[in-house]
């Protein structure tokens, strides 16, 4: 592997901002960090002139249904490279295939495909699973299709993490659903971060569930019980309690911009992140596509089902950054945190990817003020040139 200087760039690294620094990448690690662009070097390095861009952490989405055509639920090798083809193009370095509330059979074949593929270089990294249903609550199914809704089962999700091959790192789930908190714990014993999401609960459950392993909230504001003067339900759990990280969808129509704000105050930017929730239409024409099952007819700009229920997004992460720092106070520190720290640290990953760190994976983006993606390097290969 070719050995990539980044010179004469802006450089985020966890605690300091380094002007006109530079990135030596070598084997798909950052080998070094230089505080000032050195002198050429040998004919073995190629050389990116940075042009003063900002060099950034690659974006990581936890949260991913398809995009161009794919879904995960295709249950295809085919499928996996396609999105991870595509997605450094919105500055996704790395992502949690997402799975939808599905039958048994379905939901099988997509673990076993996530467990046998092999992440290819100069693509978007496949982290693992975040599945997504089915043990969720009927009354805030969303786009999840009823038939397939069940009570959460102990036993049925070893026999899912074994068939993924552990693969699983995030579980979207309705925690009243679990009375006695036995699933819940269980999972967070093994490492799984457990979501709340699809879910009715009221606040006294929340605190139970956090009580009980839950350390995040699955699309924030959508698909559960919002704030009521008597009762702040999952919504004003999030903003309450410390122990949760909420999931947002930046797209200003899953939730509006003033609402963005409100959130970002409460919340701040240490417990927010940023997913896209994106289906796989997201990149092609409008028109109906499926999802789950389901014909989902998507516009210029939201994917729905008959009834108007909103089905995921069509969401860039970029667009979705761009959006955020619409929002006032919100910088390109922030950012960094909500899409790239926060959900490493929320799977466990930190250890490798979320940051600019020597010796962390080289999964690296160069952006304009406006986030706008320049370049996007994938483990030290790159994996998009914009125009």
């Amino acid at each position: 592997m070719k050995r990539l200087l980044i010179t004469n760039v802006n450089v985020y690294t966890e605690d300091s901002v380094l002007e006109n620094g530079a990135l030596l990448l070598a084997d798909g690690k950052i080998a070094v960090i230089y505080p000032e662009t050195p002198d050429l070097m040998d004919e073995q390095v190629e050389v990116i002139e940075g042009k003063n861009l900002h060099a950034i952490p690659g974006f990581i989405d936890g949260h991913i249904h398809g995009t161009n055509g794919s879904d995960v639920m295709d249950a295809t090798e085919e499928a996996l490279t396609n999105m991870a083809g595509v997605l450094p193009h919105e500055g996704t370095t790395s992502f949690l295939a997402t799975t939808i509330t599905q039958s048994p059979e379905n939901i099988e074949k997509a673990l076993v495909n996530v467990a046998n593929y092999v992440n290819k270089a100069g693509q978007a990294e496949v982290l693992g699973v975040h599945l997504e249903g089915p043990f969720i609550e009927k009354d805030k199914a969303g786009a999840q299709p009823l038939e397939y809704i069940m009570e959460p089962d102990l036993d049925l999700f070893k026999k899912w993490q074994l068939l993924s091959g552990g693969k699983i790192k995030t579980i979207t789930m309705a925690p009243e659903h679990d009375d006695q908190g036995i699933f819940i714990k269980a999972l967070e014993l093994s490492g799984v971060n457990v979501s709340a999401g699809h879910t009715n609960a009221n606040f006294a459950g929340m605190k139970k569930a956090v009580s009980e392993g839950v350390r995040q909230v699955t699309h924030l504001c959508n698909a559960m019980s919002g704030i009521h003067h008597r009762d702040i339900g999952v919504v004003g759990a999030a903003f309450q309690l410390e122990e949760l990280r909420g999931e947002i969808i930046t797209d200003g129509i899953h939730i509006s911009r003033e609402m963005l704000q409100l959130i970002f105050e409460n919340m701040g930017s240490e417990r927010l992140i940023m997913i896209t929730d994106s289906m796989r239409a997201k990149g092609l024409e409008p028109g109906v596509y499926d999802l789950g099952g389901r014909p989902t007819t998507v516009s210029e700009d939201r994917a729905t089902l008959e009834d108007g229920t909103l089905a995921g997004s069509i969401l860039k992460m970029n667009e979705g950054a761009k959006r955020m720092l619409g929002l006032d106070g919100v910088t390109l520190k922030h950012i960094i945190e909500m899409a790239s720290v926060n959900p490493a640290k929320q799977i466990g990953v930190y250890d490798r990817k979320g940051s600019l760190t020597i010796g962390k994976d080289a999964d690296i983006l160069l952006v304009d003020d406006e986030v706008n993606v320049s370049l996007t390097i994938c483990r030290g290969e790159i994996a998009y040139r914009g125009g």
